[in-house]
């Protein structure tokens, strides 16, 4: 796996899991997919990614997007 696929599945999995919460727990928790989806928006523009330099200290290997 790729650091480019890596930073995809989590953004996904977060996403998903806000939406879930926000259904079954409290609607506030769509505040999470919203903050999900405005840091995918800023990536794209800086290239700055938290999530991406935390996979990238766990061992996994560069994709193309993120270096």
């Amino acid at each position: 796996m790729t650091l480019d696929r890596a930073v995809l599945m989590f953004a996904g999995c977060v996403v998903l899991l806000s939406i879930l919460l926000s259904v079954t727990v409290h609607p506030y928790w769509i505040g999470l997919a919203i903050f999900a989806g405005l840091n995918m928006i800023q990536a794209s523009f800086t290239g700055f990614c938290p999530a991406a330099m935390l996979f990238k200290r766990m061992g996994i290997r560069e994709g193309v997007a993120f270096k």
